[in-house]
């Protein structure tokens, strides 16, 4: 079960959450989606509202779903299941296997895009924009060396926080 609550009324420090924890970014419907490990983003105040980024390479299977929905979620778990959640979620693909079926994430459907009963805290976001980067853009092409080498740059989605959900 979940309660609805303010964004500023989260106390965990959403950098810990997304930089050492990870979560799942997760869009879809009840008659398909696919869920995605993401530590790469940003939580914050933006175009004057509580939002949200995260960055998605264009071949994940979780950008066609980001790509053609209006709303995805950011959930976060307890930390004795990261390795369980993204050991499958990291580094498998939807197209190939089933990532709730491996991990034993229930999903939830109550919201504009699915997350999962076993999440501590959901934010539903409505996407609001969405950006890439440009090999041009990059001030320091050390990243480019570092982190490119295929040439696959990121997506950037943009998602306006609509509602945070914290489980009881």
């Amino acid at each position: 079960m979940f309660n609805q609550v303010e964004f500023t009324d989260v106390k965990n420090n959403v950098v810990d959450l997304l930089k050492n924890r990870w979560g799942l970014v997760t869009a879809g419907d009840e008659n398909s989606f696919n869920t995605m490990t993401v530590s790469w983003g940003a939580i914050g105040e933006l175009w004057g509202k509580d939002m949200a980024t995260v960055y998605i390479r264009p071949q994940r299977y979780t950008e066609e779903f980001l790509n053609s929905n209006e709303y995805f979620t950011l959930s976060f778990y307890p930390e004795d299941m990261k390795k369980s959640i993204h050991g499958i979620c990291g580094s498998k693909s939807g197209r190939e296997v089933d990532k709730v079926k491996e991990t034993g994430l229930v999903p939830c459907f109550d919201e504009n895009a699915p997350y999962f009963e076993q999440a501590e805290i959901v934010l539903v976001c409505r996407k609001v924009a969405k950006a890439n980067f440009e090999p041009s853009q990059f001030i320091d092409s050390e990243m480019i060396e570092k982190w490119y080498e295929a040439k696959d740059y990121h997506y950037i989605y943009y998602g306006e926080i609509e509602k945070v959900l914290i489980s009881e």
